[in-house]
Parts: structure tokens; sequence; C-alpha cells
């Protein structure tokens, strides 16, 4: 098995070319946002250790809630049967919530982690959160594990991904289209696929299009508020209260909704002052972290219909119904983003 190294930086590229290589880590921590990604490499992990038709011998999964140290190290003991190596998932398991006496016996069984297992522990509905005070068991899975965080891809590495996903269904897609489908469906590729998938059904043409995608494609939340603040400075105030109605009967929270308004109005009131400053779209990109610069041109778009002043104002009021929203009991909140909705519109 290949040694154990510092588990802090590099670890997807250390996992890719232990499975190029073909020698996998004794210990893994997965964790991250891209459950795409990770479950991804937890497929090529058993593909590269356990023979198939062997699983049932050879693949243990465990819930990590109500498990106990010793029915782990007893799990990593166990030998494998007619294979060389054992694979073991522990789901959800809170390695730094772990009483002292089972701490131990975790630091013990790293000290002596037999070459044929591999482990890995599978943040999936936990977040992993290491603790500093911990020393000696953050030391031992420093030592010992390889941790691999699974994030949001980069644009390119989307766009590749996305034109071979299309390939499969028979279709392309260019780099506008690709980045409409990323800023109306979110870059998380869990949440891509289906979207994909639909999308790939629904078009008649190879070449997949920005109608295409909005026919049939569900926006994500901020897709949608953009939709929003966007009809409001186009004067279009019916449209706006009809997006607002359709995420209220699909039973958004109202302090959901709020909260997503108020990132789009700051964004929208940056893109105001960009404008004002003769600052472009790349600026603009860089100040919010964008992965493209297509919605930095989209809210560009937006803010020239709208003065500063008008923005400014957009985002007081906007913190002031927070406010409210948090502190005030028995609010009905729908009815006061519908009336905020109408305060936004009277420009």
């Amino acid at each position: 098995m290949a040694t154990k190294t510092n588990a802090n930086k590099g670890g997807l590229d250390r996992l890719r070319a232990a499975l190029k290589s073909g020698e996998a880590a004794n210990v893994y921590i997965f964790h991250g946002e891209e459950t795409y990604l990770r479950q991804h490499y937890l497929d090529q992990l058993q593909k590269l250790l356990v023979p198939a038709g062997f699983e049932e011998f050879n693949f243990h999964r465990l819930n990590g809630k109500g498990l106990t140290i010793q029915e782990l190290t007893e799990a990593v003991e166990a030998m494998p049967m007619m294979a060389e190596h054992t694979l073991i998932t522990v789901t959800d398991l809170d390695l730094f919530k772990l009483d002292e006496r089972s701490r131990e016996q975790l630091i013990e069984m790293l000290k002596d982690f037999p070459d044929y297992c591999t482990l890995v522990f599978v943040y999936d509905l936990i977040p992993y959160k290491r603790d500093g005070k911990m020393k000696k068991l953050a030391a031992a899975l420093d030592s010992a594990a390889e941790e691999v965080e699974f994030c949001q891809q980069e644009r390119d590495q989307l766009l590749r991904w996305l034109k071979r996903r299309f390939a499969a269904l028979g279709h392309d897609i260019d780099g506008v289209a690709a980045d409409h489908l990323l800023f109306t469906c979110g870059t998380l590729m869990t949440e891509l696929v289906p979207e994909i998938e639909k999308i790939g059904a629904y078009a008649k043409g190879q070449n997949i299009t920005v109608e295409d995608i909005n026919a049939v494609a569900d926006p994500v939340l901020d897709a949608r508020i953009f939709d929003m603040t966007n009809c409001i400075t186009a004067g279009k105030y019916d449209e706006a209260a009809k997006v607002l109605s359709e995420l209220l009967r699909m039973q958004t929270e109202p302090i959901a909704i709020l909260a997503a308004i108020g990132k789009e109005l700051r964004r929208l009131y940056t893109a105001r002052i960009a404008l004002d400053g003769g600052k472009d779209r790349f600026w603009l990109k860089q100040l919010w972290g964008m992965s493209s610069d297509y919605p930095a041109k989209l809210l560009l778009q937006a803010a020239r219909r709208a003065d500063r002043s008008w923005c400014q104002r957009a985002v007081k009021q906007c913190q002031t119904l927070d406010r409210r929203m948090k502190s005030e009991r028995n609010m009905d909140s729908e009815a006061e983003l519908k009336l905020f909705l109408m305060e936004l519109s009277e420009r």
C-alpha cells in the first residue's frame, strides 16, 4: 500500500495519482459539498480494491451513528477473503466528538493499521471539522490518513465535463450555453446530472441552446432571485411578483428568499458602482469570486437600468426587513415579502 502523507494539501491530486498507480492509501477522509465527485472516487476505489463478485466479503459499509471503535477495529482486522484487500466506508462518524477512550482506541488502531485494508471516513450529512485542541488525534490522522475535500469544480473543468456528458447523449454544448446552464442550475455536479439528462432528452438539435435549457431546467434559488430583481429593474413588477409567488408556492422559506434577495441587491449595487467607476465585468467577477464573467455581464446589464441611490436604498430596506423577520414574533413574512417587492418596484 502507498505511504501515508499529510492530508492538508493536494489530497484529490494524490488520490488520482494513487488510483492511477494502483496503490491506494490505507486511510482516507472524504468530505466536501461535491458529492458526485466523492461517489465517483469511492467507486474507483471499490473497482481497484474489491474484485467483482466478492463485495459481500471484502467491502463493508458502516454507519457512524452508534458505531464503536471496537466494532470498527474488528472490521479493519478482518482478513480479506479470496482477494488481496478489504475496503471499509464509515459514514458520518464525527472523529473529533469521540469520547477520550474512543479517541485513544482510534489512535492505537491507526498506529498499527493492516496493509490489506483501506478505510474511508465519509462525511455526508455532517461537516468535517478538525478540533485543534485534540492534538494527539489530529497528529495521528495527519500521519495515517489522506484528507480529500471534494469542492465545486472550476469553470474549465465543468465545461469539459458538461461536453462529455452531453456527448454521451448525442449532443454538443458551447461555452455560452454551458455558462447559462451553470448560472441557471448551479455548479454542483450532483445537481447538474438530472438537469443534463432532461435537457438532453428535450433538445431536438445536436447543439444545446439557451432555449433548450430554459424550457426544462429547474433554476436554483439564486437564478430565480436574479430573474426577480432583473424584472424589477426592467419595470416588470407583475413578472417579478410571479417569481415570488412560485417560490412561496414551492414552500421556500421567506427568510431564505429574503437572504437571496439581499445578496442579489448587494451584487447589483456593486455592479452600479462598477459602472460609475468605469470598471468592467472582470473586476466584478473578481470581486464576487465568480467562476466566469457570464453572471457579471448579466449583472452589469441589470445595473444599467438602476441608479445608485435606488440600489443603496434597496439594500438598506432589505437589511431592515431582515432584522424585523428575525426579531418580530407572529410576523406575516410572506405578506411582508410581497410588500417589500412592491416597494422595490416604486422606483
